[in-house]
Parts: C-alpha cells; structure tokens; sequence
C-alpha cells in the first residue's frame, strides 16, 4: 500500500547486497513509494555510494523524480554528512549542483544550515563549491550561505566561502 519495491526496502534497510543484486537484474530504481522515495533518492540520503554507483552502471536513472521536499539525491546527502556519497555524486552523475528543494534550499546551503560545521560538512562544502555551486546562491528569504554559516558561528565554512569567492 506504500508503494515500497524489494529495492527501495533493501535501500532503507542497508541491506546493499540485496539492492545491488536487485539493480543488476533489472529493479526499477525510479520507482516511487508513496512518500516520493525512490532507490535511487533514498540511496543518497542514506549514504550507500556503491549502491549508488550500481544504479548509475545501469544506467536508468531519472534524474528529473525528486523526493518530498522537492530535494534530488544530493541534498539529503550533504545534509547528513555523506562526504563520499557527495563526492560520488558530483563526480560521476548528473546531479544538479544547484537544485534548489521545496524550502529554498541547495546542498550547500543544507550542509550549513542543517550542520554544525564539523570536518565532514566542511569537506562537503569545499566539493561543492569545486564543483561549481554558487557560493551566492541565496535561500528564498534572501539569506546567502556566507551570512548563514556566520550567523551559526562556522568560522572554517566561512573561511572556505571567502576563499570561492563568496561576498554577501
């Protein structure tokens, strides 16, 4: 009744040789449950670079499905501190790095707002900003990365705008 396949299950329950095997046989890892998951969105939010890297080997990926909050499988990722997925992401597929979700938010600008500025969300920003994300991309109340990592006391991701270029 959810609309959860065997691969999205195998995703939410870490089980990666299950979802790797469901993706080499053909599983669809676009399909969405009821909650607009799908394998593939899932499989960033919760960290699973080799499933991830799978996926793309398939060579199905629907990049345009985004999940609840309006978010592609890079968001989720940055938020919750997924250095290698992120790197992954950035490096190997499509994933646009300056989507903005249903809250007015990027990658970026989660990696701020939602952290702390540990060593993990930094590496994150660095990638991000290397990899092209506007350092002056603001949130939909005008709020820009600088003054947000400024205003949450995060004097290494301050550094780190400065040095990209970022002003405002």
């Amino acid at each position: 009744g959810a609309g959860r396949t065997a691969l999205l299950l195998a995703v939410a329950g870490d089980r990666d040789a299950t979802a790797l095997l469901l993706v080499r046989s053909g599983a669809d890892v676009n399909a969405q449950a009821a909650n607009r998951d799908t394998p593939w969105l899932l499989a960033g939010a919760r960290g699973r670079t080799a499933v991830l890297a799978a996926m793309l080997d398939a060579g199905r990926v629907d990049y345009t499905i985004r999940n609840r909050y309006g978010g592609n499988a890079l968001i989720p990722a940055c938020e919750r501190g997924h250095v290698e997925v992120v790197r992954y992401l950035l490096a190997e597929s499509d994933v646009d790095v300056d989507h903005v979700n249903n809250l007015g938010w990027t990658g970026l600008l989660e990696a701020i707002i939602l952290a702390e500025g540990d060593t993990a969300h930094q590496a994150i920003v660095r990638l991000l900003l290397e990899a092209g994300a506007d350092p002056e991309l603001p949130d939909r109340d005008g709020v820009t990365p600088l003054a947000h990592a400024r205003a949450k006391g995060q004097g290494e991701v301050v550094a780190i705008l400065l040095e990209a270029g970022a002003t405002r």
